[in-house]
């Protein structure tokens, strides 16, 4: 299992560059990031370079999928983050789908599929793939649209496309279904990544209900070979505390 560090989560106030140089120090090889609009892709690629950590992914701009009004809009912030994504080999976009608008939930989904379909073919001249998130809408996401993974999955089958995925949030589907393991396990073709943090509280993994040295190691088994983000707020020092979940998932 390959460990990614949400810098955002851990380095707040720091700067990208130097978010990049202290997860290395620690034996991390890969980051995301959430907005990445104050990045000069420049000094970022540099440090990317000189450190070998890969940026996995990153998020779009525009989140309202389940809204046709806003598909040029989404279209349009969808090709910037690409342009951008591209110039530091990034290789997946997270996107959200936007808030229940109120409208007929059917006439929603519709909208999501055809904006993802209307993806497609640009995700494809890019070589990225797009992840759509299902969020727990109990605590963190009230009144987001999408909070099933079963109907997330549904609707990348439908839109059938290798460029169009979910990000499974462990956190957040802990909260919303629990059944972690089978529901990932038989649901790896349509999973391009993972993210994790401990509940309750969305702190250190070992903190929550869930053992994720079991998580880990069944999807090891299943051949899962993405990578998990550690997408949680640190009650340690973020150094610390990335030192204390490194050692209890990989031993190292």
């Amino acid at each position: 299992m390959r460990l990614c560090v949400v810098l955002p989560c851990f380095f707040k106030n720091s700067d990208f560059c130097d978010a990049i140089y202290k997860i290395s120090a620690l034996g991390y090889d890969a980051a995301e990031l959430w907005g990445w609009g104050d990045i000069d892709p420049v000094k970022a690629k540099k440090a990317l370079s000189e450190t070998g950590v890969e940026l996995l992914s990153l998020c779009t701009t525009e989140f309202r999928l389940n809204d046709p009004d806003y598909r040029e809009r989404f279209l349009s912030g969808l090709k910037a983050t690409c342009d951008f994504a591209k110039e530091l080999n990034v290789k997946r976009i997270i996107t959200q789908v936007g808030n229940d608008t109120g409208m007929d939930r059917e006439y929603q989904r519709i909208s999501i599929v055809d904006g993802l379909l209307s993806s497609a073919p640009l995700l494809a001249d890019y070589g990225i793939t797009l992840m759509i998130e299902p969020l727990n809408t109990r605590f963190d996401h009230k009144g987001y649209y999408l909070s099933s993974s079963a109907e997330a999955f549904d609707i990348v089958k439908e839109v059938n496309s290798p460029y169009v995925k979910v990000i499974y949030d462990i956190y957040h589907q802990q909260i919303t279904e629990g059944n972690i393991i089978p529901t990932v396990i038989s649901n790896l073709d349509n999973i391009a990544h993972l993210h994790a943090a401990g509940h309750p509280g969305r702190h250190e993994l070992h903190l929550g209900e869930n053992d994720y040295r079991v998580i880990v190691n069944a999807l090891d088994k299943a051949g899962y070979s993405g990578a998990m983000g550690l997408e949680y707020f640190p009650t340690l020092d973020p150094i610390e505390s990335l030192k204390q979940t490194r050692q209890l998932l990989l031993n190292k």
